[in-house]
């Protein structure tokens, strides 16, 4: 009687075929994860190096900053506009339209993202702010290696990754800044651009103007992908739809933000007022003059004191110089990039060259990546050697500053 008893026993525990089938094809699809991981590490081992060497670097400056300056690591790394990300994921926009500086100043959908990861780290913000912008940093560098070769080559993609990687504005993916999924969805846009894909073009378009306003410079890539279609296919309008409906998608993101605010607070401006009033954000043409004049009179010898200087301006026209430069150098002799990254260069260009708080700084020009990377195909190795570490030195410097006080915005 035991005995029958302990072999039903056996029988009952012994593993049937599907049972032993069922965990045999969960080892092969674990084992084809772990190759595909593998190999893609190993292809992109290049690009990983350098992005991780980047971080590490400022990493390693806002630690130097922290024990120099007695200052919080949390407080560098959340400095500026980082602030207002993290209150804006923590209280929402207040529920009437204020002209000073509140969280309607700020686009969404980078601290509904912040929300939504710190839900996973234990309600922790600033942390889910850094991850979001460190896997965000990655993503663009994936995607401008892409871009950049089908450009080019694969050589000058290289140079171009480790000048974006260690460009002074950069240190957007080290911060709480929407910048950090605001480029790689550009970039994602762009590329889809280039191989005609507008809808799915549209929807990453959508994320990005309601991220950031400066977003709204892909509006008129969609535009010129439209009359493309327009001129190449004048019997076929499907394309010509789609580029169009990129374009209404695009809208619906910052169309869909006013029409919230008009709800919430009274008025679809909310926000627009918040920059005008709290931040005395404006666009001029004459931007970058009222900035320089107001430079000089800080260097005026009459009440001379270094102090008073605002290196913002400094950095706005440096950054303006740099602009026009590499702009030149992008279509001479020609054209070395798409026509949509051009359009998209041109647009981040206009509005940082007329904005009055937000001129051509280091994360403006980053965010035209364009710009950054022409020293990729237009300097010799020895040029680009030096320029790379002028470039390193400044990054050193600028984050320094950065991370510390409020002389000096990324």
């Amino acid at each position: 009687m035991m005995s029958n008893l302990i072999l039903k026993n056996k029988q009952d525990n012994k593993p049937t075929r599907n049972d032993f089938t069922g965990s045999q094809s969960h080892l092969v699809s674990g084992s084809r994860l772990y190759r595909t991981i593998r190999c893609w590490v190993l292809s992109n081992k290049f690009l990983l190096t350098i992005y991780v060497a980047s971080h590490a670097l400022f990493l390693l400056i806002a630690v130097v900053n922290a024990f120099l300056q007695h200052s919080h690591l949390s407080s560098e790394l959340s400095n500026w506009d980082g602030v207002w990300y993290i209150r804006l994921a923590s209280r929402g926009y207040p529920k009437h339209p204020l002209h000073y500086q509140t969280t309607l100043g700020f686009l969404p959908f980078y601290s509904m993202l912040m929300w939504l990861v710190a839900r996973l780290m234990a309600g922790n913000l600033l942390i889910a702010g850094l991850v979001i912008n460190f896997i965000g940093g990655l993503i663009s560098t994936i995607l401008l290696d892409k871009l950049v070769t089908g450009w080019t080559d694969k050589n000058i993609s290289r140079r171009a990754v480790v000048l974006y990687c260690f460009f002074p504005g950069a240190i957007i993916f080290s911060m709480v800044y929407s910048e950090g999924i605001l480029i790689p969805l550009i970039m994602g846009a762009l590329l889809l651009v280039q191989k005609r894909k507008y809808l799915l073009a549209g929807i990453l378009g959508f994320f990005a103007t309601a991220t950031a306003p400066d977003a709204l410079a892909i509006i008129p890539v969609f535009f010129v992908a439209f009359l493309y279609e327009l001129k190449k296919e004048p019997k076929q309008t499907r394309r010509e739809k789609r580029a169009l409906g990129a374009i209404a998608i695009s809208l619906a993101g910052i169309s869909l933000f006013g029409i919230a605010l008009w709800i919430w607070t009274g008025t679809p401006l909310a926000a627009y007022n918040a920059q005008h009033y709290g931040w005395k954000e404006s666009t001029t043409p004459l931007a970058l003059y009222d900035q320089g004049k107001i430079l000089a009179g800080e260097f005026s010898f009459k009440h001379f004191n270094y102090h008073n200087i605002n290196l913002n301006y400094i950095v706005a026209l440096a950054g303006a110089l740099y602009l026009l430069i590499f702009l030149y150098h992008l279509v001479k002799p020609k054209l070395i990039i798409s026509l949509p990254a051009f359009i998209w260069t041109l647009g981040i260009s206009f509005l940082s060259l007329t904005s009055t708080r937000t001129p051509p700084n280091p994360r403006l020009l980053i965010t035209a990546f364009p710009l950054v990377i022409v020293a990729a195909y237009k300097f010799s190795k020895r040029a680009f050697n030096i320029y790379l570490a002028v470039s390193i030195v400044l990054l050193i410097v600028m984050s320094s500053i950065t991370f510390v006080g409020i002389a000096l915005r990324p």
